[in-house]
């Protein structure tokens, strides 16, 4: 598919009309190489074991009451298992065009899909500098067969890897279930049933101040974790864009517009955005852990109380979704969190 930036981007001179942002929502300048934000922690899980454990709850709570976001070092994913992940699929998005065409898809309902630019690149007016991989992993027997054969290994180490994030996400979510005072295990079943990988691909651009890989958002989902390789990812506070530092075999853990909602207001979804550059490709590797569509999302009736009413309306989440996906092509407001407020 000539469509995909990772065909043709290379030897781009220029920006095509269709990914160049309006002036009034460019990135500046000065954004694109925006210092590295100084408040963002970086957790050691192997002190979890230790007597400093109460200590780096109650650290994960603080930040994410304002920031939403956290790194995590000495998590129990293999430096092996994420290099592999990381160089197969640099490897999947150099692949000849004739290869990755199979894979091309701009049915945002399909299983498995290789896309360019946002949700459709026919429907949307303005596209993202990037290709995407998208695909479910959850429960692994059931996806399986339907991932790629090309390249080789891509259903063993993915396998893998999708396996080993199930139980760092479940491990992370029961430290918020700590901090929040709430049963361990609690979103372990319909809240955190859904589980994919959405790898990016964001070649070089001959003007990163016209284009954005993504631009300012907050996720839909329950939580994020992020395995990136350069700087690209930004995250907004204070009033100003600033820089997530690429940490070698950290993961950047989000917090998602269903925990801010489940929390009632207690963790914060990040607004979060990514830019380009003009000389080496970024690939980030996301693992997204959502809701079953039915799920009914509402705050924790034992952290609602007459100090602290209830913040969010009740909804399934499917609704949710529909409005989320209508926000990224229309935005109505900051973010279609606000939608749900009370």
């Amino acid at each position: 598919m000539s469509t995909l930036l990772s065909n043709w981007s290379t030897n781009a001179q220029s920006v095509p009309a269709n990914y160049v942002f309006p002036q009034d929502k460019r990135p500046a300048t000065g954004d694109i190489t925006a210092p590295v934000c100084k408040d963002i922690p970086v957790i050691d899980l192997s002190q979890l074991e230790g007597l400093d454990r109460d200590k780096i709850v109650k650290q994960i709570m603080k930040v994410n009451q304002d920031l939403g976001m956290f790194q995590v070092i000495n998590h129990g994913v293999s430096e092996e298992l994420m290099d592999d992940m990381m160089n197969l699929f640099k490897e999947f998005f150099n692949m000849p065009a004739e290869d990755k065409a199979m894979y091309y898809s701009e049915d945002e309902n399909k299983g498995f899909r290789l896309y360019t630019g946002t949700l459709n690149y026919v429907k949307d007016r303005i596209n993202k500098w990037k290709d995407s991989v998208k695909h479910t992993c959850h429960p692994l027997e059931d996806n399986i067969q339907s991932w790629p054969q090309k390249p080789a290994r891509y259903r063993e180490v993915v396998g893998a890897y999708s396996l080993e994030m199930r139980k760092l996400s479940l491990r992370i979510l029961d430290l918020f279930c700590e901090g929040l005072g709430v049963e361990l295990g609690y979103f372990a079943d319909e809240l955190s049933k859904q589980q994919g990988p959405l790898v990016h691909r964001y070649p070089p651009c001959p003007d990163p101040s016209l284009v954005f890989g993504v631009d300012g958002h907050t996720d839909s989902n329950l939580l994020t974790l992020l395995q990136q390789d350069i700087y690209g990812l930004q995250i907004f506070k204070n009033g100003q864009w600033l820089g997530v530092e690429p940490i070698p075999h950290a993961f950047v853990i989000i917090i998602c517009d269903q925990l801010e909602i489940i929390s009632n207001g207690k963790l914060k979804s990040a607004l979060q955005r990514v830019v380009t550059n003009t000389s080496v490709a970024r690939t980030s590797v996301v693992t997204f852990i959502s809701p079953s569509l039915e799920s009914i999302m509402e705050p924790i009736k034992d952290l609602v109380t007459a100090s602290e009413p209830q913040l969010f309306k009740s909804f399934r989440f499917k609704e949710y979704f529909g409005i989320y996906t209508a926000y990224l092509r229309e935005p109505k407001g900051p973010t279609a969190l606000e939608a749900y407020k009370l």
